[in-house]
């Protein structure tokens, strides 16, 4: 049964607005996520870096920005995009489970002990899915809000941080992942939504600047 009152919880809506007495929705909470990684080192399931997660960024796009002087003024245009590094943290495990498959990793990008590189980016390149989870869990399946894909992940920088006898912390490893693209699903609700391309439309400048 519906409480009217709490519809009122909300920001007013203009008149012509189709939900004007829509109440507030349910945000997505910060805490409920998953990271999972695809081809990550060599050992499996690399499911035990899931459960060890502390956080993880979300990606930031910036487009370079390309400068056109014209007489008295100077235009702008946004170039390609830039895709900047996520941070990962993770906790270690007396396994080494964390360990091990972070090691996997970045002896598939570059061999340590031989001071031999991978051939090509194929070789090392993994997938990174960050999930957006809706709180569900045990017999309850979680439902999936949405979910950021990064494809052509490599580690840009593998930090294993410090030991200290006055912490109570534990050890962790913090992982700056570099990445070529990043599409948000499901398709059609965010970055990859299919919006075609916009030529000499009015509404971007009539083919202008």
């Amino acid at each position: 049964m519906a409480i009217s009152t709490l519809s009122k919880i909300t920001v007013p809506l203009a008149s012509d607005a189709s939900s004007s007495t829509q109440g507030l929705l349910m945000p997505k909470l910060q805490y409920r996520f998953r990271v999972t990684l695809e081809n990550f080192g060599v050992s499996t399931p690399t499911t035990e870096l899931t459960k060890q997660v502390i956080d993880v960024t979300r990606p930031t796009v910036n487009f370079e920005e390309l400068e056109i002087p014209v007489y008295n003024s100077r235009a702008y245009l946004a170039g390609r995009p830039v895709w900047e590094p996520i941070t990962l943290n993770l906790r270690e495990d007396v396994n080494n489970s964390v360990q091990k498959l972070v090691g996997e990793q970045l002896q598939k990008q570059f061999d340590f002990f031989e001071q031999s590189s991978a051939a090509s980016g194929i070789d090392y390149k993994y997938t990174t899915r960050i999930e957006i989870l809706d709180g569900g869990n045990g017999a309850n399946t979680p439902g999936v809000l949405e979910t950021f894909e990064l494809y052509g992940c490599f580690i840009q920088n593998a930090n294993y941080n410090t030991l200290a006898y006055s912490s109570n912390e534990p050890v962790t490893i913090a992982l700056a992942m570099r990445y070529d693209n990043a599409i948000q699903s499901p398709q059609g609700e965010g970055i990859g939504t299919a919006v075609g391309r916009t030529i000499n439309s009015l509404v971007t400048g009539g083919g202008g600047i």
